[in-house]
């Protein structure tokens, strides 16, 4: 009897060395579900920045009696911006968690670490793939309402072509402001005095020829890259050349000048502080989505454990 048992042993113990041991692989980084979440966060930023464009989150109203104020505007997009963010990430996250393997004989705090590190990846991701592929098609939605007013042909002199028309638009006369009311008083005398307006204006002043305009937009546009004033030579040469042509004398043409480069200066100021404003804007959304992703990753890791499958 006893020998019979310890043949049934040993022929127990023969057939378990036979069978290989099942390993499961239990990797820290599921990259699969990461790059899951990452997709869909991106692909819901896209979405959802086509709807702001909609509503009307990427242009203001040119009315000034209608819509809000510039800093509304403003405040207002960057909010939104946080909010895209936030949802986007939130459900980027959530899949990352959900969808990552089940970790076995792990810690409890390592869990969480990794779940984490699961919606952080989602997000990285995500603003890679937005800024890689994304790009394009989010700025051309963004920009889209306002296209149409911002195109310009190389005619038009580049961006100093406004502040180059205000330079060179020509001086009012004392017989172009009475001529009205000479045509009301003296109907027969009033088409002499209009016939001789011109040529007396004419006689004084000749009309910027495009290489008098491209050199001024040169001028003022080297004067904003290198962030200093004109020099005294510069400055006196523009105030002579306006003067020459406008039909402004020397002093009004030196003080056009002045109010016009104090104009451009502070267009220029109100557009950089703009910038700046956005970015830090843009940089409170990453942020907010970051931390939405990684929180979410948490969530979704913690149900996909407590799921019996």
């Amino acid at each position: 009897m006893t020998d019979l048992r310890t043949a049934d042993v040993s022929i127990v113990a023969a057939q378990t060395d036979l069978i290989e041991p099942v390993v499961i692989p239990d990797t820290a980084m599921s990259w699969g579900a990461v790059a899951a979440g990452g997709f869909a966060n991106a692909a819901l930023t896209l979405l959802l920045m086509a709807f702001g464009a909609g509503m009307g989150f990427s242009a203001v109203s040119p009315w000034a009696s209608s819509g809000v104020s510039a800093t509304t505007f403003s405040v207002g997009t960057g909010l939104y911006f946080i909010v895209i963010a936030m949802l986007a990430s939130t459900v980027g996250g959530y899949l990352a968690g959900r969808l990552r393997t089940r970790w076995t004989a792990v810690h409890t705090d390592e869990v969480y670490f990794r779940d984490t590190a699961h919606g952080f990846m989602s997000w990285a991701c995500a603003v890679v793939v937005s800024a890689a592929v994304l790009g394009a098609a989010g700025s051309a939605i963004v920009s889209g309402v306002t296209a149409g007013l911002s195109q310009r042909g190389n005619a038009d002199g580049g961006p100093a072509a406004i502040y180059v028309d205000e330079l060179f638009r020509p001086a009012p006369t004392a017989n172009t402001a009475a001529a009205p009311a000479a045509a009301a008083t003296a109907p027969t005398t009033a088409p002499a005095a209009a016939a001789t307006a011109p040529a007396a204006t004419a006689a004084t002043a000749a009309t910027a020829s495009p290489a008098d305009r491209a050199e001024v937009s040169r001028l003022l546009l080297r004067s904003a890259r290198d962030r200093s004033d004109l020099s005294a030579a510069d400055r006196t040469y523009l105030a002579q050349l306006v003067s020459a042509r406008t039909g402004l004398s020397q002093a009004d043409a030196d003080k056009r000048v002045t109010d016009v480069i104090t104009e451009a200066k502070s267009d220029l100021d109100k557009a950089r502080s703009a910038a700046a404003k956005l970015a830090l804007w843009f940089t409170a959304a990453l942020l907010a989505g970051a931390l939405a992703a990684s929180l979410a990753a948490i969530e979704g890791g913690q149900l996909r454990d407590r799921t019996a499958f």
